[in-house]
């Protein structure tokens, strides 16, 4: 699938997202050690094949972080991200008191920051109320979505905010972490106070709450922006400082109440991606063009490589090292850099529906403009028959936290650095 990136707080279980059901077993791969190799031959010469694959499956419920926000991609189209959300109970039964002294000063859904990918220029964000439930043992794709009410609760002179994910924010006195603050309409929060001091049940638990009130959709509303404009916002749901929360004055006091997204509510994320008529809707429509570029998105296009040749390695070798490399096209600019790694899969056997991780990730070395994987347990299990030689798949590490994408060279580029597998083996 970055002017700035902060990925720290992203967990390296998102790889499971490749819809895996085991991980190739390596036992035995100690008689591959690279200590001797006087006698090995090493060879480049293999004719990859690349081209990207296309996923529509994805599930994105409760993940460590959501992507929230839209841009163009000048290679792989329009991209844009919004999600569902349920609000728990910040705390205990409100007492709120007498409602009719209360003057409401705000009311703000705040979002913390844990990255971005883009161009940080002004988007137009609206919220509106769910109208269907949604549920944490349920499934949710990139596709999926819920009906929502037609109110949308943006202020609307406070809608359009350019995102600052660098900077700290100040509120009255405090000093608080990067977050996306957006307004809303405070006659919502004057609802809730209503009903919690009418006497209902709706405030004594989070199950009656999520039933009255079924959540939050989030979305930008951002229209065709031109290429390289916009960015995607990555956001961590499960942070303390992502909350609503209602600003009230109350017998000269003031006063807040908070309502608070965790791992406790169900959340997911929407994907819209166009690509129609950009380099990847070729790609995608005419495989062999491949040959001259191909790429990986998050949530969406993985890139493949396949490697014919390999069957006719002798069933005796011993792989000593497999290096994939697959040069990146050099981009001004770190708009859309790639992520420090990727993650590597294959379909164990040609009939395989699903992809299944390899042991290995690959890694972007910078200064060679590079992905690079060891696939030394991959050919290795490949001679043995374990594996069947189908294709290996690259993708953002972060697939379904991120926007990350990946150009690939292909090795008819008119760059000059091109995919190659590097391997070293004896036999015996």
């Amino acid at each position: 699938m970055l002017l700035h990136r902060s990925f720290w707080v992203f967990s390296v279980v998102v790889i499971l997202c490749l819809s895996c059901k085991k991980q190739i077993n390596n036992a035995g791969s100690g008689v591959l050690g690279s200590q001797n190799i006087l006698n090995g031959v090493t060879v480049d010469t293999f004719d990859l094949t690349t081209y990207t694959v296309q996923e529509d499956s994805i599930i994105t419920d409760n993940a460590a972080n959501i992507v929230l926000g839209s841009y163009t991609d000048p290679k792989l189209g329009s991209f844009d991200a919004s999600f569902y959300t349920q609000l728990l109970l910040g705390g205990s039964t409100p007492n709120f008191g007498d409602a009719s002294t209360i003057i409401l000063d705000s009311f703000v859904l705040a979002l913390e920051y844990t990255g971005y990918y883009g161009a940080l220029t002004a988007q137009n964000f609206e919220v509106y109320e769910m109208d269907e439930s949604i549920y944490l043992d349920s499934a949710y794709y990139i596709y999926s979505s819920k009906l929502v009410k037609p109110t949308n609760y943006v202020v609307p002179s406070m809608s359009n905010i350019t995102p600052d994910p660098n900077n700290n924010v100040i509120v009255g006195t405090d000093t608080l972490s990067p977050q996306l603050r957006i307004h809303l309409d405070t006659n919502l929060a004057r609802t809730f106070i209503t009903e919690a001091v009418s006497g209902s049940s709706t405030f004594s638990s989070n199950e009656d709450f999520k039933s009255y009130f079924k959540g939050l959709y989030v979305k930008t509303n951002n229209g065709v922006l031109p290429s390289g404009d916009g960015a995607a916002l990555y956001i961590n749901l499960n942070d303390a400082s992502s909350k609503v929360t209602m600003y009230f004055q109350q017998d000269g006091e003031s006063k807040t109440y908070d309502l608070v997204m965790s791992s406790d509510g169900a959340d997911f994320v929407h994907i819209d991606i166009d690509y129609a008529g950009y380099p990847v809707d070729q790609v995608l429509q005419d495989s062999t063009l491949g040959k001259v570029e191909f790429y990986a998105q998050a949530f969406t296009h993985r890139a493949a490589i396949k490697i014919p040749g390999l069957d006719s390695l002798p069933p005796s070798s011993i792989i000593h090292s497999a290096n994939l490399e697959l040069p990146v096209q050099f981009q001004s600019g770190t708009s859309y850099a790639p992520g420090t790694l990727t993650s590597v899969a294959t379909r164990i056997k040609s009939s395989d529906d699903f992809y299944t991780p390899l042991s290995s990730i690959g890694q972007y070395i910078d200064y060679k403009k590079q992905v690079e994987v060891d696939l030394r347990y991959y050919v290795q299990s490949l001679l043995t028959g374990e594996i069947d030689n189908t294709e290996v798949v690259v993708s953002p590490l972060y697939f379904i936290n991120s926007a990350d994408r990946i150009v690939f060279n292909g090795q008819n580029t008119t760059n000059k650095n091109k995919p190659r597998l590097i391997l070293t083996y004896t036999t015996y």
